[in-house]
């Protein structure tokens, strides 16, 4: 499980939250690699190499996850976000899973970044905290996704 231990006395990042910060430094220094074409990372393989690094029952939930998103919506790229899998539209992340263990929480999450199309009149939830995921929590999960892509 990562430290969620504070640098000092509950000032600055923990140790988590720098790897994290460090991880997202290298996905957009190799973003830009790509661009000009001197990338030969594959991002799918960051994505499965990010879950099968995860512990067990965040590993579990993200396997399944990843098979639930790319099924629902094939037209999302997968890519990392800050060390989390993540599936982008055009370029943006659109729906990331973070694990519980990254931060010492008790449960994953499944999130959703602003490019999600979720509006539901002023208020409607971005992100779900997933401590077992279950084939009815899938089947909802593929809806909400393709309602996030625009085809549900």
């Amino acid at each position: 499980m990562a430290t969620t231990k504070k640098t000092s006395e509950g000032a600055g990042f923990t140790e988590a939250e720098k790897a994290a910060m460090k991880q997202r430094a290298g996905e957009l220094k190799e973003e830009k690699a790509k661009k000009t074409g001197r990338s030969k990372k594959d991002p799918l393989q960051d994505v499965l190499d990010a879950i099968a690094a995860m512990e067990p029952a965040d590993r579990a939930i993200a396997e399944r996850l990843h098979e639930v998103i790319t099924t629902a919506a094939p037209s999302l790229q997968s890519k990392t976000w800050y060390g989390f899998p993540s599936y982008a539209k055009d370029g943006k992340v659109l729906v990331f899973y973070q694990p519980g263990a990254k931060f010492g929480t008790r449960y994953g999450s499944l999130g959703f970044n602003d490019v999600a199309q979720l509006d539901d009149g002023n208020m409607w939830p971005t992100a779900y905290a997933i401590a077992k995921l279950t084939k009815t929590m899938e089947k909802d999960i593929a809806a909400l996704v393709k309602r996030a892509v625009g085809e549900g």
